[in-house]
């Protein structure tokens, strides 16, 4: 298979990932990197941005919510304490592809709030990277 296809299909894949769709993204950046391993930091880089952009796919989604009543007290503490820095988790299970969704719902601004989901979203796979090439 040409390498673009391959790199196209991680970004798929990262990228629907990152948004309410069921994704493998992790099982698609292991199988890229052991086809390619000389590709990896390409792979990493591709991988990170397109998760990212998926969530900010689904920051965008929120903002398109409705915001009928104000938010509650303690969401509003919350913020208050600590901004967008909780989409640096985004990437958790379950619960993290709620948070872009939440932060476009709230109005956090969206600059800070792509730098902290693309920073988060690259740190992650910076750390599967590392595990893979520590088992190669």
């Amino acid at each position: 298979m040409p390498l673009i296809y391959a790199y196209l299909g991680l970004a798929a894949s990262a990228f629907t990932s990152a948004t309410i769709l069921p994704g493998t993204s992790e099982a698609a950046f292991a199988a890229f990197i052991y086809t390619y391993p000389e590709q990896a930091y390409g792979a990493w880089l591709c991988a990170g941005l397109a998760n990212g952009l998926g969530s900010m796919v689904s920051y965008w989604m929120g903002r398109l919510i409705p915001s009928k009543k104000m938010s509650s007290e303690k969401t509003l503490r919350l913020l208050r304490r600590w901004g967008t820095l909780p989409l640096l988790f985004a990437w958790l299970p379950v619960s993290g592809d709620a948070l872009p969704i939440a932060a476009g719902w709230l109005r956090l601004n969206p600059y800070t709030s792509a730098l902290m989901l693309l920073t988060g979203k690259i740190l992650r796979y910076g750390i599967i990277l590392a595990g893979i090439k520590g088992m190669m």
